[in-house]
């Protein structure tokens, strides 16, 4: 506001009313500056700073390096002679993890010389003994030609014979996952797994196969992985099934790019959704690839389930929390997430505010769960404990919260942080009723971060169908990783029962949410 000493008015009142508006205007000015701040601070962060939210416990005992402040320094003194000492502690000496028992040896023996085994005092030396080193020497990976051979046979009284049957028999060709092609299991096995668990783009193999003499293009490659997919969907069918058998489902998801979309720009976000559900002993891990965020696409995966649903506060998923038998679970790692960013946009300073204070509630709830998990308690076992000692630490944060949110500026991120917590709460606390539940939603995040990891390396789907693919690759592997198999083994047990499988119990044979054989 601009004012004119000459025009300010010789009324009291109106004067007071003027010093009262430009004293309000310039502390709406110094609340928008300091939201500003904490948003830069937060971007600084985010991009020169640690991602791990974990907090920092500082030892008593321990010097501070830098920041510290003199008065409270923990100090023992010697008061002969004037000096500090620090007290004393032990330090394990690192010692190396043996090479696994089960890779094969070759002994390599370094002996001495036959002149050399004689004492000086002209004895033979014997031997007492020996030191042995292990090391770890890499064969790269190497290719086999399978050659199928099936002889032919013929009658030679019959030959030049006319007769209805045939002249000629030969043993029929065994089912095939890609007829007409030199691909087996164990090489689509290969494939599959160097894409979508160790995130090793098409291109590159097509260069690592040129290294070991393959001429195999990444558009064949393509090919046959789209192909092995479609093949899969009675399989995909299955787990889907299973998905939606068990007592809690966890859903999250997360942008894709993908070419050649009908009606939409190559530049434009798609999603990959994942639920997470099935048995807690037996998990099943679906992926599902989509062109939109909707609702109805939780909404119609989940139709006819009863259970509960973790997910985050994203509204898209408010649908399911007014479907009957559906209960919606909130998530506790995204409300700590928030208090978090308060700490992480004030810079790093030591002082102790209402974000440590909040973190130390939610912190306190980790604690409960950490020694129930080291104390192996059965899920009847953890929902009294929570009843007993999570319960009252929930009833007294929420106190905190309601007396929080009324002296707290809204569009801080403090402020945000408090409202989602309280706006969230009903879906927070739904975690207390069933000790089968996690109070966050990390198995889901947990299992698409490979995805992620993938998408930075491979960067796009060239087109829808390769989208749909790479979900049941993902489903696949992320399943049979959570039930014990490691990837390979299971893709090419899978990949070479495939074709035999006929009957829906053949299928059921090949789920990746069996245990190994």
């Amino acid at each position: 506001m601009n004012l004119d000493v000459k025009s300010l008015p010789e009324d009291p009142a109106q004067l007071k009313e003027i010093i009262v508006s430009l004293f309000n205007e310039s502390a709406e000015y110094r609340r928008r500056i300091d939201h500003l701040e904490e948003m830069v601070q937060l971007l600084k962060n985010e991009i020169f700073g640690r991602t791990s939210e974990k907090r920092s416990v500082v030892d008593s005992r321990q010097f501070l390096l830098f920041d510290e402040d003199q008065d409270d320094k923990p100090q023992i003194k010697d008061q002969s002679t004037d000096r500090q000492q620090v007290a004393g502690h032990s330090r394990k000496k690192p010692v190396r993890k043996p090479l696994p028992a089960e890779l094969p040896r070759v002994e390599i023996i370094h002996d001495l010389d036959e002149a050399e085994k004689s004492c000086p005092c002209g004895c033979q030396l014997s031997r007492i003994g020996e030191e042995v080193c292990e090391k770890l020497r890499y064969t790269p990976a190497t290719l086999v030609v399978e050659r199928h051979i099936r002889p032919k046979y013929a009658c030679k009284q019959c030959e030049g014979v006319e007769d209805d049957g045939p002249t000629v028999k030969i043993a029929p060709v065994p089912p095939q996952l890609i007829p007409k092609s030199f691909a087996t299991g164990s090489l689509i096995a290969h494939i599959v797994c160097a894409k979508f668990e160790d995130a090793l783009p098409l291109y590159r193999q097509e260069k690592i196969f040129a290294r070991l003499g393959i001429d195999l293009s990444r558009q064949t490659m393509c090919g046959w992985l789209i192909n092995v997919a479609d093949q899969t969907r009675p399989l995909m069918d299955l787990m889907d099934q299973e998905n939606r058998s068990g007592p809690f489902v966890n859903v999250d998801e997360t942008t894709v790019q993908v070419m050649k979309e009908p009606d939409k720009a190559n530049t434009s976000k798609s999603y990959m959704w994942l639920f997470r559900g099935g048995q807690p002993e037996r998990p099943v891990l679906v992926f599902e690839y989509h062109p939109s965020r909707s609702g109805q696409i939780p909404l119609e995966y989940l139709r006819g389930y009863r259970g509960y649903v973790q997910c985050d506060a994203y509204s898209g998923y408010d649908a399911l929390g007014r479907q009957e038998g559906i209960v919606l679970v909130g998530c506790w790692a995204h409300a700590r997430r928030k208090f978090d960013e308060v700490i992480k946009a004030r810079g790093g300073t030591k002082r102790r505010g209402s974000a440590e204070e909040a973190l130390e509630y939610i912190g306190r709830l980790y604690a409960m769960e950490k020694r129930a998990r080291e104390a192996g308690l059965d899920p009847d076992a953890l929902g009294e404990l929570r009843q007993r000692e999570a319960k009252p630490v929930l009833d007294e944060f929420k106190v905190w919260l309601d007396a929080k949110v009324l002296v707290t500026p809204p569009k801080g991120l403090l402020g945000k942080a408090v409202a989602y917590t309280l706006n969230n709460w009903q879906r927070l606390i739904v975690y207390l009723q069933d000790g089968r539940l996690r109070p966050d939603n990390n198995l889901a995040e947990n299992a698409i971060r490979p995805f992620v990891v993938g998408r930075k390396n491979w960067l796009f789907a060239g087109n829808p169908d390769g989208a749909r693919a790479a979900a049941v690759y993902y489903s696949l592997i992320e399943t049979a990783k959570a039930n014990g198999w490691k990837a390979h083994d299971y893709l090419t047990h899978l990949f070479e029962n495939l074709p035999l499988a006929k009957t829906e119990e053949d299928y059921r044979k090949l789920l990746p949410n069996r245990s190994p054989q």
